[in-house]
């Protein structure tokens, strides 16, 4: 079953700072994890590990 992920709003914010979030990760686990777009950078690494998939909105910045 392919699902579509609801764009992230204003009200989305990032589960490290309270920020606007503009990524949404995905466990395996189910649980999701929001980040701005400074610590999506700051942690992209293990984040690309932990994933199930990742939706990134960051070019709403641009």
């Amino acid at each position: 079953m392919i699902t579509v992920a609801e764009p992230l709003t204003v009200a989305d914010r990032c589960d490290r700072c309270g920020a606007q979030a503009y990524l949404r990760v995905t466990l395996p686990s189910g649980g999701e994890l929001l980040f701005c777009a400074h610590h999506a950078r700051a942690h992209q690494d293990k984040l690309r590990q932990v994933a199930l998939n990742i939706q990134d909105e960051t070019s709403r910045l641009a």
